[in-house]
C-alpha cells in the first residue's frame, strides 16, 4: 500500500480489512504470510475504530441548546496548532 493506514478513507480502509479476513478464512494462505494479514486486519481495524469514534464525536457536538441545533467545532487530538 503507497499510503499509511491512517491516511486510508474509512471506505478504503474496510474494504482492504475485508480482503484480510476473507484471505484468511479461506485458509490457503501459507503460517508466515496469515501472521502478516493478521497484524494488517489488527491494524485496519484500529483505524476503522478511531475513525468511526472521531465521526460520532463529530455527531456529539452537535448539541441541542434551547431548542435548537447548535453546531461546536469540533478539533481531533494532535490536529491543534
Amino acid at each position: 500500500m503507497d499510503k499509511t493506514n491512517e491516511e486510508l478513507s474509512f471506505e478504503v480502509a474496510m474494504k482492504r480489512l475485508e480482503a484480510v479476513v476473507e484471505q484468511l478464512e479461506g485458509g490457503e494462505v501459507p503460517l508466515e504470510e496469515a501472521i502478516a494479514l493478521f497484524q494488517e486486519g489488527m491494524e485496519l481495524s484500529r483505524v476503522c475504530n478511531r475513525k468511526l469514534t472521531d465521526v460520532e464525536h463529530k455527531i456529539e457536538m452537535l448539541l441541542e441548546k434551547e431548542g435548537q441545533l447548535t453546531p461546536t467545532p469540533f478539533e481531533l487530538e494532535g490536529n491543534q496548532e
